[in-house]
């Protein structure tokens, strides 16, 4: 029931932008999505699949959209394209979105669109001599998706807060090396890597796992207190002010993708495969769609947990006062935190 509520007040927030368009105004002809890898972005992956942008906008009156995509492997040098005027709607971990709302505050304004999930994030290692974060050594290195500013890498600073005290929040920091996940799967499993750990996201976590040189060392549900947004969507001011029918559209389809994975994890486990040209087993793709850990929403969930401690290791500048400062107001209905 959760779910349903949050998607109509999703449905109803997005029609409400269409009809408040007085008039026909000059808007974006294409648009630039980004994602990572992974299927944490699966509502983006079943978007693209099914043209459901494509199809919103053309039910709303806007004619040959063109939609582009691209796969950046950190969410910093998503931020870097975005800035730049290459790219519309970047994804990824809350810390790169919090760290690019406080960088462009008073400028180009960049805040979150919607949430992607709540999924947990595994630190798996394959040296048996570490149990706990506690037991990486100096020869240990710990493959993430971009060092410091990555949300694995803001777990990791919290983790170690908490393990060793608030002042050493950097102290595995020296550890970390930036690496797109299928690289550091590839390398902490090859057994001749430097790499002896990954802090992950699904599938690469899970398929580490099978391995049986691979334990889990964290997981971050863990040290948030319990589950948390993942991967988020993010815009500029600008994008959302100047293009609110693209925008109400993006959402349409965003809510249309989400009602997929749920209503057909089959279906999704499918497209998934296609799409990443993937040789997981079908069987395998759909148990981790419809893990009840692994929750596909819209809705933002512990995010300010995360702004709280990166303001207090001095990460970011500013913090949100609330998660409804962080998002546009299209989703400030739904029951956040």
């Amino acid at each position: 029931m959760t779910h349903r509520r949050s998607r109509w007040a999703f449905i109803l927030c997005a029609a409400a932008c269409l009809g408040s368009a007085t008039a026909v105004r000059a808007e974006v002809s294409e648009v630039r999505i980004a994602q990572q890898f992974g299927i944490s972005y699966l509502p983006l992956t079943v978007m693209h699949h099914e043209q459901l942008l494509e199809k919103a906008a053309a039910k709303a009156g806007i004619a040959n959209l063109k939609v582009s995509w691209a796969q950046f492997g950190a969410g910093n040098s998503m931020n870097d394209a975005l800035l730049s005027g290459n790219l519309d709607f970047p994804s990824g971990g809350v810390g790169p979105l919090l760290t690019i709302w406080s960088k462009t505050q008073g400028r180009q304004q960049v805040k979150g669109v919607a949430s992607l999930n709540s999924m947990p994030l595994y630190l798996v290692s394959v040296n048996p001599k570490v149990r706990t974060i506690a037991d990486f050594g100096e020869s240990d290195r710990i493959g993430l998706p971009a060092v410091k500013v990555s949300i694995q890498a803001v777990t990791l600073q919290m983790a170690a807060a908490q393990m060793f005290g608030e002042t050493n929040f950097a102290k595995l920091d020296a550890l970390t090396v930036s690496m797109k996940h299928p690289d550091a799967m590839t390398a902490m499993l090859s057994g001749h890597s430097e790499i002896t750990a990954h802090f992950g996201s699904a599938p690469f976590m899970y398929q580490e796992l099978r391995d049986p040189r691979a334990h889990r060392v964290l997981n971050s549900y863990d040290v948030l207190g319990g589950p948390h947004t993942f991967n988020v969507v993010w815009t500029t001011r600008t994008f959302h002010d100047e293009n609110p029918r693209v925008y109400a559209a993006f959402l349409t389809a965003l809510g249309e993708a989400m009602d997929l994975i749920h209503n057909d994890p089959k279906k999704a486990a499918a497209i998934y495969i296609e799409e990443e040209k993937s040789n997981l087993a079908p069987d395998f793709v759909e148990k981790m769609i419809r893990d009840p850990e692994n929750v596909f929403t819209t809705v933002p969930q512990n995010v300010m947990k995360y702004a709280e401690f990166m303001q207090k290791i001095h990460a970011i500048d500013a913090a949100p006062q609330s998660w409804q400062d962080l998002f546009f107001p299209e989703i400030h209905g739904v029951k956040g935190s």
